[in-house]
């Protein structure tokens, strides 16, 4: 077990390292000051391209930054969530007055309102215009700056998609504030929550009182998480949190699991290149970021086709294939494979014989092909007369 940990350390390290990181100053107007950034851009980060990336806020940047992009180096090597721009904000002495919040409402006052809009009209719009960004925003903030950053989704239009709290130290009603607007959510928002069994009694009471109460939340809007770590402190739990938190936010990102296969793909009600083609529309609704569909998954929803016996599905799914990406063979193998189903031989065999002229893939080879054209050459010619072009 340790040296499996060792490697995975050694591993978020590595890529880490990879990760292009800038250290800026910025000047604030609200504050009146300037504020300490480090931001972390994709390793192929091109300014130039149109590609869009989800944007992470790491509050207490200080020392939760480098967990953030390691995190988020770690799950993109293995494509379970998008790369993205992390963006981590020093605040050092000056954590207390940005925390500074009501006694009764939990809400930003005085310096701490200041910090708010520095965030809100200063930072983040900076951010979106000087990087390409996507519209799916994440805050993250552990105790004192967990209470802060929910704030920000008390607004009509909340500035963040995702809010990750690490051990968040609630002040005031900041909680009832927070399942109030929870209740009455009209667009996606992950609101993920951390404690352990070992964290500061005072706020570990108060986080679980506030899960009791935000998991009776009827929203579908709403995606929440809540986890109750065992044998971390209040600082040791934040590496396991983020991720858990990235896992759990960006799950439609990752390849299909078992679960969705046997739930929702071997079920839908409607052909699979639909149902793969909202799954991915989706991503970019609602992360904003295009990613393809992989062979992988065109593979899976072929499997999921001919377990169902579903030949129009293997038709369109080859279609759809051939659309993302006309120069490989595998859409042109699924159709010829269609063909070869409903027993149109000589079609099938133009089709297999098409394919080897296109650019073979990991899992569909020219010798793949050639096994299908030479096993229906005989067929082919004996029931020709037979078949209709």
């Amino acid at each position: 077990m340790k040296k499996a940990l060792l490697f995975i350390f050694i591993l978020m390290c590595t890529l880490t390292i990879n990760a292009q990181t800038i250290y800026k100053e910025f000047q604030s107007r609200k504050l009146n000051a300037t504020r300490d950034l480090k931001i972390s851009l994709p390793k192929n980060y091109d300014a130039d391209s149109d590609l869009k990336y989800p944007v992470i806020l790491v509050f207490d940047g200080d020392y939760l930054f480098e967990p953030v992009v390691g995190q988020v180096s770690f799950q993109t090597y293995f494509d379970k969530m998008p790369e993205a721009i992390v963006v981590g904000l020093v605040q050092g002495k000056q954590r207390f007055y940005d925390s500074f919040h009501d006694e009764v409402t939990g809400l930003p006052i005085e310096f701490g309102a200041k910090f708010y809009e520095f965030i809100s009209l200063e930072l983040m719009p900076y951010i979106d215009k000087n990087y390409n960004t996507s519209k799916f925003k994440v805050a993250v903030g552990h105790d004192l700056m967990g209470n802060f950053i929910n704030s920000f989704l008390l607004k009509d239009e909340p500035l963040f998609k995702a809010y990750v709290n690490l051990s968040p130290d609630f002040k005031g009603q900041m909680v009832e504030n927070v399942s109030n607007r929870l209740r009455w959510l009209n667009e996606d928002i992950f609101y993920y929550m951390v404690t352990s069994d070992n964290d500061i009694t005072p706020l570990r009471r108060d986080i679980t009182g506030a899960n009791l109460e935000l998991k009776e939340v009827n929203n579908k809007a709403l995606k929440y998480y809540f986890d109750d770590f065992k044998g971390d402190s209040h600082y040791t739990l934040v590496t396991g949190a983020l991720s858990q938190a990235f896992d759990k936010i960006f799950e439609l990102y990752k390849p299909i699991s078992d679960r969705e296969y046997n739930e929702d793909i071997l079920t839908y009600e409607g052909t699979l290149d639909d149902y793969i083609s909202k799954r991915y529309k989706k991503i970019e609704d609602l992360f904003g970021v295009h990613k393809q569909i992989s062979e992988a998954e065109f593979d899976k929803i072929v499997k999921a086709a001919e377990q169902r016996e579903d030949l129009e599905s293997l038709e369109k799914i080859g279609k759809l294939a051939n659309k993302q990406d006309p120069t490989t063979s595998y859409g042109t193998y699924y159709m010829a494979l269609h063909a070869e189903r409903i027993g149109k031989m000589k079609r099938a065999k133009k089709l297999y014989e098409s394919a080897l002229n296109l650019e073979s893939t990991g899992h569909i080879n020219k010798e793949l092909i050639l096994s299908k054209v030479e096993g229906l050459t005989v067929v082919a010619d004996d029931t020709e007369s037979e078949i209709d072009d």
